[in-house]
């Protein structure tokens, strides 16, 4: 049989060990998640760089987009109608930056609408195309790739992406998500 001072002293020890324990699991815990923020990815430069053309297009006169033949929507001494952009990047110069105050220039395609009161997206005055904007000049430049009388539309944007950027450029426009969050934002903005 165990003696009752040889019970305490194993009583005793015990909630010593399990104190131990405790504190060695609390410890590596608190390292774990140091170390897993010590760890953390960069910003997501891709997401800053897409929020951030979205928002310097939907900013941005319609006229300030380049298109020709867009249209006047809004008469004089009446308040601009808002443009709502949908914005796919391709890339970004330099390519490998950390940070989105170090991205120069960007290339993407941009479905923009102007919410007009009421009106549908179907018949709502809309500008896309790729296109590329320069992110180092205030206010950002934005260069949308167009044909000209001389210059076929595919020559153009040849002339005006890099090589790398080409192949998306020909065939990517919105990806359904972001097709359908532009709906959803130009429904909201035109009132429907």
């Amino acid at each position: 049989m165990i003696s009752r001072e040889s019970f305490a002293g194993w009583y005793r020890n015990r909630f010593v060990w399990v104190a131990v324990i405790l504190l060695t699991v609390s410890a590596g815990a608190v390292a774990l998640v140091n170390s897993a923020d010590s760890k953390a990815k960069p910003a997501d430069v891709h997401a800053q760089v897409v929020t951030r053309m979205r928002t310097i297009l939907e900013q941005a006169d319609p006229g300030q987009h380049n298109h020709a033949h867009h249209g006047q929507v809004a008469g004089e001494g009446e308040a601009k109608p808002p443009v709502i952009c949908g914005v796919h990047v391709y890339g970004y110069e330099p390519a490998d930056v950390t940070t989105l105050a170090d991205v120069q220039t960007v290339y993407g395609f941009h479905l923009c609408g102007i919410a007009e009161p009421k009106r549908p997206w179907d018949v709502a005055v809309k500008l896309a195309g790729p296109l590329i904007m320069d992110l180092s000049t205030q206010p950002p430049g934005i260069q949308v790739v167009e044909a000209t009388e001389d210059v076929i539309f595919v020559d153009r944007l040849r002339q005006m992406f890099p090589a790398k950027y080409l192949e998306p450029a020909l065939k990517e426009a919105l990806g359904d998500s972001e097709m359908a969050k532009l709906r959803q934002r130009y429904d909201a903005a035109a009132g429907l």
